[in-house]
């Protein structure tokens, strides 16, 4: 069968090259976890808004995803803008409070510490203002009210700042050849756009759906939909710079229809070199500085290894694999846009009833119980991602329906 649905013909051997340039590209993944899981899906994101429909020559689906892969963008700067809408339960105030208090709780308790600051992407509206020249100079500064976070790479250097608390976080930059890219956080289309491609096999159909304007620039519309039932993902949608073949809007809409799950786009962007200054960084007088070696003592990470890249994933999750780096003996059900990682976290699940207090209450109050013949759990949801914990303690997530974790609980009893 061929990898996309659309009007091509292509060859194994072309395909398997087209997925070889997809993965020059540098990418980062929010580290998932079983509460964390959801901040994962920022790498995929929102409703795209139109300013223009230009007249373009017409492209297939694959000549598309041709053009993204060989865009080799080196220099750029401009304003990107994230909103992001899981559907996460109203807590009061708690989600806000969780979100600022991890940000200000990085390894070694500097504010300043990417891993920690870049959570907050999960969560609400924010302005990023980027700049890039080649693989050893970027820049990425989150917009706060009367405050501003900074992450800068320059050579080997990486640096964190945060004004609000005027603390700084310095780390190294790798050595390998992708020095840099490994650092980037996920904040662009581009970044987006290429994780979604990843998972485009035999499930998934792929065409071009029109021309938009974003940011001023012209660009195809590349639309990734899939083809299996029980996914909450209804559609992804990228705007593609007709001229760079850069992704300039990324949108992820739920198949249970409603706004974008996060919107991402450039609402300004120029493809000029920035000034040498961009990159330049020194300590702020009186700031607090921390270093990586002693934010991370006893450990050989890189910097920023909370956000770094999976390693390249050359096909959708196939049924059975064995996904042990990061959770051990974590395994994927299942295939493509439907398949669902499954792990024992060796307890007994999460408290509920009387049992469990007024922490089993609260528990209760944010997920549904279920049953079948695996026993009991509780479904955790949002927008996009479904979470079933069961009483014995095992874990079963995805981007899929609650049926669906149920069924698959069922099937590994």
């Amino acid at each position: 069968m061929a990898p996309y649905a659309s009007d091509d013909s292509t060859t194994a051997g072309e395909v398997d090259e087209q997925r070889s340039g997809r993965r020059r590209a540098a990418r980062y993944i929010v580290p998932v976890t079983v509460v964390g899981v959801a901040a994962a899906t920022i790498g995929l994101v929102p409703a795209l808004a139109d300013s223009g429909d230009p007249d373009l020559p017409k492209i297939t689906a694959q000549q598309l995803i041709e053009k993204i892969a060989k865009s080799d963008v080196q220099q750029l700067s401009g304003t990107v803008k994230i909103s992001t809408d899981l559907g996460l339960p109203d807590l009061g105030g708690l989600e806000s409070s969780l979100m600022s208090g991890a940000a200000g709780q990085g390894e070694g308790g500097s504010s300043a510490d990417p891993t920690a600051k870049l959570t907050e992407l999960a969560s609400g509206t924010h302005t990023l203002r980027v700049a890039a020249d080649g693989p050893d100079k970027q820049k990425l500064s989150l917009l706060e009210n009367a405050a501003e976070y900074s992450i800068v790479h320059n050579g080997k250097d990486v640096w964190g700042y945060d004004s609000k608390s005027n603390e700084v976080y310095h780390g190294t930059a790798s050595d390998s050849p992708e020095r840099g890219k490994d650092q980037q956080p996920p904040a662009t289309p581009k970044d987006f756009a290429e994780e979604a491609l990843k998972a485009t096999d035999d499930t998934t159909s792929v065409t071009v759906d029109g021309t938009a304007q974003v940011a001023g620039r012209d660009a195809y519309k590349l639309v990734i939909k899939p083809k299996q039932s029980g996914s909450t993902v209804g559609a992804v949608t990228v705007a593609v710079d007709a001229k760079t073949g850069m992704p300039l809007k990324f949108t992820l809409t739920p198949a249970g229809g409603g706004a974008a799950v996060v919107d991402a786009g450039f609402t300004q962007v120029s493809f000029a070199k920035p000034a040498a200054s961009t990159f330049d960084f020194t300590p702020p007088k009186g700031a607090k500085v921390t270093e990586e070696k002693d934010a991370g003592k006893g450990s050989d990470k890189d910097f920023g290894k909370g956000f770094e890249k999976g390693g390249p994933r050359e096909h959708a999750p196939k049924g059975g694999e064995d996904h042990g780096k990061g959770l051990d003996g974590m395994k994927t059900i299942g295939e493509g846009w439907s398949s669902i990682a499954t792990f024992d976290t060796g307890g007994e699940g999460v408290p509920s009833g009387e049992a469990g207090g007024d922490l089993g209450g609260f528990v209760n109050s944010l997920g549904d119980k279920v049953t079948g013949k695996f026993g009991k759990g509780t479904v955790f949801s949002t927008r996009l991602v479904n979470a079933l914990i069961t009483d014995d303690g095992k874990v079963y997530v995805g981007m899929v329906t609650k049926d669906a974790l149920v069924k698959a609980a069922d099937a590994g009893k």
